[in-house]
């Protein structure tokens, strides 16, 4: 009787589940947020210039082009494609089904608007297009199991990034005026301070020590230093732009500078979602504190108390 008694606490005494990396959402899924991102950013830089009486229609079609492919790209990760019309129908509690809904709609209204070039629907189309990035977002937030991704700063962080790609993206389509390179240089830099934020939060979080290890292995220190570099550029361009120098050497320079850090800016946050969606994705590592046990009695429901985790889980 008493080996018994031993062995069932033994038994109950909690079992560790290891953290592991997922492996359900490979590089079409990273595809679908980095598509999602840009396209958005380049919708609302299309906005802003449909207002200033820029052209805006190669911005506005390139954005709704790049989250429509970024969508197929999830499209073709479902191993039956035609279920894939089964995730309109949650809109009460799915965040994806959000996202096809806005998609939906928004896209529609971005081809109305590029082809009668009007600005009033290209601004609707860049509200539809921040909710849909929002969206996403929130799809990330909403998988509470993998440690990376549960972060409430990432939120902030996906629509930072997916802004200072847009307008990054801009600058080499042709939208580099003042106004152009200063909001590329402000999502840039909401994009840093944002990354920051979520590194912070990722830091605080116990079982973030393998997501951590990934962000500070060689290669992601490396496109951090190279988007900053970028993003130096695009502020020189903006410098150069600002002091009203002009001429045909300065023009091309000042062009370059602009392309260069855009290219630089857009690549280098391109690969770090990739790595958060696919290298960096870790399952928390759990503690099961009751083995159940035919024939036994839990200590922990003999005293009356839910174990630890449900009681975590309860709150």
């Amino acid at each position: 009787m008493n080996t018994s008694n031993a062995t069932g606490r033994q038994q109950n005494s909690g079992v560790a589940l290891a953290s592991r990396r997922q492996r359900y959402w490979d590089l079409r899924a990273a595809g679908n947020f980095i598509g999602g991102g840009s396209g958005t950013g380049l919708i609302v830089a299309a906005a802003v210039a449909a207002t200033s009486g820029t052209p805006f229609r190669v911005p506005l079609l390139l954005g709704l082009a790049l989250i429509a492919a970024g969508l197929t790209l999830v499209w073709l990760e479902i191993g039956k494609p035609w279920r894939a019309l089964h995730v309109f129908f949650q809109p009460r509690t799915s965040w994806m089904t959000r996202e096809g809904i806005v998609a939906s709609v928004m896209i529609p209204f971005g081809v109305v608007a590029a082809a009668a070039a009007n600005p009033a629907l290209t601004w609707l189309t860049a509200v539809l297009a921040v909710g849909f990035l929002y969206c996403q977002a929130r799809i990330l937030r909403a998988a509470r199991a993998i440690v990376a991704w549960r972060q409430k700063e990432i939120v902030g962080l996906i629509l930072a990034a997916g802004l200072a790609e847009g307008f990054a993206l801009a600058l080499i389509v042709g939208l580099r005026g003042g106004i152009g390179l200063g909001l590329a240089v402000a999502a840039g830099l909401a994009r840093e301070f944002a990354w920051h934020r979520y590194c912070a939060a990722l830091r605080r979080e116990p079982g973030a020590a393998a997501s951590l290890a990934v962000f500070g292995a060689p290669v992601p220190r490396r496109l951090a230093f190279v988007q900053r570099v970028g993003l130096a550029l695009i502020a020189a361009a903006l410098i150069v732009s600002l002091a009203g120098v002009s001429g045909t050497a300065i023009d091309a320079a000042s062009a370059v500078l602009a392309i260069g850090g855009g290219a630089l800016l857009a690549l280098t946050s391109w690969g770090m979602k990739a790595l958060l969606i696919t290298r960096a994705a870790f399952t928390g590592a759990l503690i099961v504190p009751v083995t159940p046990i035919r024939g036994a009695r839990p200590e922990s429901a003999a005293d009356g108390k839910a174990p630890a985790l449900v009681q975590r889980h309860a709150r």
